[in-house]
């Protein structure tokens, strides 16, 4: 297997990335300079028998890039380890402007991960929270037995022998006042994902793990709360049979109420007679007419199926609330999962799974087009910006790489993202160190809710004293207009604390120290049949989707991998690399340079990395 990309790091749309390679991330998207014609020497190598489908020399998948800074505005030039730092403009500018002296490429914060997974302990660094800050959340996915993880995970963390503050004392602290320079000074601290997904405890991701033993190379810390927005508040869900039970914010009738439709749902195919009168309405419709309150409704609708109010019949409800609760208890409390260091880390680690048997990795590499048999009409190679010819079986293509000759009746929807700093949660608690996935409901009907992901810096993907705030929805408009008006909602954008409040609500909001905005291609769903003129041995592989979970991802996977390898299975158990014999002729380099050494490991990229969002060719024996 040879997999090219054009880009300095792994992953493409699933990347992740520390503060200072965010800021170089944004140049990029927001200068979008056209790529010059290079020279065609390589045309020479095309047959006479054989014609070329050019492909695209520019990323054109994100748009409307936008990025402010909200915090307190301090000289960042003394600041050593970004080197020569932009300072940002205040709210209002694109903070990305004064981004041109950017600093040198930076450690990915994986390395930890990569030491760790090869029984090393990483160095310690001043500022990160202490292991004991993510005893008892943190995952480590096993095939063996489930039942004891739900005993010691994502239960014990609030119970670590911390001296639990009162409610009436978390009010009053200050959260501490966090500068731009310091945000700069721990950027390594930070890894923020261009893309915002959790894994289903009990979905098709976690099993591909287990059973690839790609597991082995991650950690994982369980979501502790699931919140709801309900009358311009934020409290939280009670989803399991203790939360309900053990919940305040119910009376006791609700509790019964909520209980015996959540028990419903897990076997509701066994009763079709509660629900067949209502399959042709929607499942917000249905709800009404189940004995539920409206907050009942509410938290079912938004935070436990997690579907739209207007577009999700009642079957895709009822299959989404039993998802949701099949998945409680495997791993902790609520169903879902976090990969330490960030989202960018699963698709790492299938690299690195990769490599280890023989994949050879190469980035800065772009691919000038493909070539084509006439006769046969299959894609025969590849030919990259070197001039060299690239024979291979199979071709696998990121969608991005297609150029609009091949995409002009391909019609694309566009995912709403963005990415905040803040200085404290959206609902304070006696502790913090929290991971919480929160629903906003659609002000209008017709639009779409709101997914919004907070992560503490347990999770390694924030310094300190602040949480990383993900947004995310299917685009109406662009990123900004579709998002912020659930930004004003949540938090605070006062550049300055005091400054023009007079509103103790407001007061009480997080602040905003840094935020972006921006749009992403999905093309998730594009037919492989309205790609024109595409070869029958090329595939096309989208980025993300705009769900929560990855099942969209996996399912692609599969799908491409049993058209090519229909009688081999799909990501079997691995073998252990010192029980492999190779003959003489695997493990001699080859002439074009590169090495399928078993030992061969992917080199870490010079951002934080992950390895979706490329070009892949299958390289021919």
């Amino acid at each position: 297997l040879l997999f090219i990309c054009r880009r300095s790091y792994y992953g493409g749309n699933w990347a992740s990335f520390s503060f200072s390679g965010l800021l170089s991330w944004i140049k990029e998207n927001q200068q979008k300079t056209d790529i010059g014609d290079e020279c065609e020497e390589w045309r020479k190598l095309i047959l006479e028998n054989e014609e070329v489908i050019p492909l695209s020399k520019k990323d054109k998948t994100i748009q409307h890039v936008e990025d402010f800074c909200f915090g307190n505005q301090d000289s960042a030039e003394d600041v050593e380890e970004a080197g020569a730092l932009p300072k940002l403009p205040i709210f209002g500018a694109s903070a990305a402007e004064g981004a041109a002296q950017e600093s040198e490429k930076e450690c990915p914060p994986t390395e930890s991960a990569v030491l760790q997974a090869e029984g090393r302990e990483p160095e310690k660094a001043t500022g990160t929270e202490p292991a004991s800050a993510t005893e008892g959340n943190d995952t480590e996915i096993t095939s063996e037995n489930e039942s004891s993880h739900s005993t010691t995970l994502g239960e014990s963390a609030p119970e670590s022998g911390k001296t639990e503050a009162a409610p009436s004392e978390i009010s009053a602290q200050e959260p501490k006042k966090i500068t731009y320079s310091q945000i700069v000074r721990e950027g390594r601290r930070f890894n923020i994902d261009l893309v915002s997904k959790l894994l289903y405890s009990r979905g098709p991701l976690i099993d591909l793990l287990i059973k690839s033993n790609v597991s082995r190379y991650a950690e994982f810390k369980n979501a502790t709360r699931i919140l709801a927005f309900r009358e311009g508040k934020v409290e939280q869900v009670p989803c399991s049979r203790a939360d309900v039970f053990n919940s305040r914010q119910l009376a006791m009738v609700e509790k019964r109420m909520l209980m015996k439709f959540l028990t419903f749902c897990l076997d509701y195919e066994q009763h079709p007679d509660e629900y067949q009168d209502y399959e042709n309405s929607t499942f917000a419709q249905f709800l009404r007419t189940q004995k539920l309150t409206p907050s009942l409704q509410h938290f079912i609708l938004h935070s436990i199926a997690m579907v739209s109010e207007t577009d999700c019949s009642t079957l895709e409800g009822l299959q989404a609330t039993k998802k949701f609760l099949q998945c409680l208890g495997r791993y902790g409390n609520t169903p879902f999962l976090f990969p330490l260091y960030g989202q960018g880390e699963i698709p790492q680690c299938f690299c690195r799974m990769c490599a280890v048997f023989g994949g050879v990795y190469c980035l800065r590499h772009s691919v000038q087009c493909l070539v084509v048999d006439k006769e046969s009409g299959r894609c025969k190679a590849i030919v990259d910006h070197f001039g060299q010819r690239i024979s291979a079986n199979y071709f696998i293509v990121e969608d991005s790489y297609l150029s609009e000759n091949i995409c002009r009746n391909v019609s694309y929807r566009q995912i709403s993202r963005a990415v905040l700093i803040t200085d404290q949660s959206v609902l304070n608690t006696d502790s913090e160190q929290q991971v919480s996935i929160l629903t906003v409901p659609p002000v209008d009907l017709g639009k779409p809710a709101v997914c919004v992901i907070e992560l503490c810096s347990s999770t390694m993907t924030c310094m300190k004293d602040t949480y990383l705030v993900h947004l995310t929805c299917p685009s109406t408009k662009t990123a900004r207009e579709d998002l912020e008006p659930v930004v004003q909602k949540l938090f605070n954008l006062n550049t300055e604390t005091g400054k023009n409040e007079t509103d103790n609500e407001e007061l009480e909001k997080p602040r905003v120290l840094w935020a972006v905005y921006f749009n992403m291609r999905d093309s998730s769903g594009v037919d492989k049949k309205s790609y024109e003129g595409l070869p029958s041995n090329v595939y096309v592989c989208s980025g993300p989707d705009s769900a929560l979970g990855n099942d969209c991802a996996v399912k692609q996977a599969e799908t491409i991998f049993q058209e090519m390898f229909p009688a081999e299975e799909f990501c079997p158990a691995p073998p252990n690399p010192e029980d492999i014999i190779y003959d003489e002729d695997e493990i001699a380099p080859e002439e074009s340079g590169f090495s399928n050494s078993p030992d061969t490991k992917p080199e870490p990229s010079t951002e934080e990395s992950s390895t979706g969002g490329s070009t892949a060719v299958n390289k021919e024996d």
